[in-house]
């Protein structure tokens, strides 16, 4: 067993407005930011998970939401110094904050990178008014554009354009629409990626109409082509790159990588290669238990039972276009691959979902197509 390589995950859990797809730990800004507040607790939490890694270093770091826009650039400078501060922080370390159009204000980006942030993630989701309406957006496509122009003037070497298709009542040529004016504002990365329905969402309990199978499949299939057209290389089921540009943060989760997780309801992942375990841990959810100095942050703690880290490393490692080293799967589970988990590789190879060789595990077109079937060869 090996450790893998560490991000850092932090968690900023305010929005302006909760979407009523959104099924992440976001609470609805009803006063003044806590921004010192809370980045002092950040930091303390950090200080205190940073005992679990010793000298391992932090190669990435993503901060996530809720908006973390909504912070100020002296707040996110005080939160990069801190980490630096506080772990071993590699120097090259990706860094990357997410952020709504609606947010940001005339020069903002200009001031995270300088806080220290090298690559943003501009939650755009769709640049037609009516979509944008029925996702609960605060942003219009006016402000769409800005924050990519704005992101392009900043000087930043990288930064990402979230977009969704299969929206309600989508049809294919407005799908290809947002497909074509994101390309012309010529992102580096871009995340594109299907609305899926969540439990415990206004979208759950009042499920809108959504395109049939047929409609999705021809998005997909038009609006891949187009991207990879346009220089865009697909290496996970939902993230375009240019070359270069792939974000090493969602690698490092999806390759069954370790992360700390700090902030509200944040999740971790550490590797124990001297006991051989593997622990996740869970922050506590709401901003005022997370804030309240008399309790501790962690909320649970739990060690990954051995029979279920073959189907998490497969449900990640399976997601992404390049091929798995067989040898990462010991290497970084601590467990042996079972005749059970065997036989389920070769039914995938069967069903043309999976490639097989002496070193490697590929999966196919077909394999990308129909995740979930593969997926579920090894439930």
């Amino acid at each position: 067993m090996r450790n893998p390589p560490l991000s850092l995950y932090v968690h900023i859990p305010w929005c302006v407005q909760k979407c009523p797809y959104c099924d992440f730990n976001s609470h609805g800004l009803k006063s003044a930011l806590p921004e010192k507040e809370y980045v002092a607790h950040l930091l303390d939490d950090l200080a205190i998970d940073a005992k679990r890694i010793g000298d391992r270093t932090v190669e990435t770091i993503f901060i996530g939401g809720g908006t973390p826009s909504l912070f100020s650039a002296e707040a996110i400078s005080d939160l990069v110094k801190g980490i630096r501060e506080r772990v071993n922080l590699a120097d090259n370390a990706e860094i990357t904050m997410e952020a709504n159009p609606g947010t940001v204000e005339s020069g903002r980006f200009a001031g995270f990178y300088q806080a220290g942030i090298n690559r943003i993630s501009v939650g755009i989701q769709s640049f037609q008014p009516a979509h944008l309406k029925v996702l609960g957006r605060i942003h219009d496509d006016t402000q769409a554009i800005e924050a990519i122009n704005q992101a392009h003037s900043a000087g930043l070497p990288t930064f990402n354009l979230d977009l969704m298709h299969g929206l309600p009542e989508q049809s294919v040529e407005n799908a290809m629409s947002d497909v074509d004016k994101a390309l012309a504002l010529s992102p580096y990365h871009l995340s594109w990626y299907q609305l899926t329905i969540e439990p415990n969402t206004p979208f759950y309990s009042r499920p809108p109409e959504l395109p049939d199978d047929d409609i999705l499949w021809d998005i997909q299939e038009q609006g891949h082509a187009r991207l990879k057209a346009a220089g865009y290389e697909q290496y996970e089921i939902s993230a375009y790159a240019k070359a270069g540009h792939q974000c090493q943060h969602n690698l490092n989760y999806w390759r069954f990588g370790d992360y700390l997780g700090i902030g509200c309801g944040a999740h971790g992942k550490i590797t124990d290669i001297a006991t051989g375990t593997i622990t996740r841990t869970v922050k506590i959810k709401h901003p005022r238990g997370y804030m309240e100095i008399s309790r501790p942050y962690l909320d649970t703690e739990t060690q990954v039972p051995a029979e279920d880290l073959p189907f998490e490393f497969f449900m990640n490692r399976f997601r992404l276009v390049e091929p798995c080293p067989i040898e990462d799967y010991p290497a970084l589970t601590g467990v042996e691959l079972t005749k059970e988990y065997q036989d389920a590789l070769d039914d995938a190879q069967a069903k043309g979902l999976l490639d097989i060789t002496d070193t490697h595990w590929q999966v196919t077109a077909k394999g990308r197509r129909y995740l979930n079937t593969l997926l579920s060869c090894f439930v």
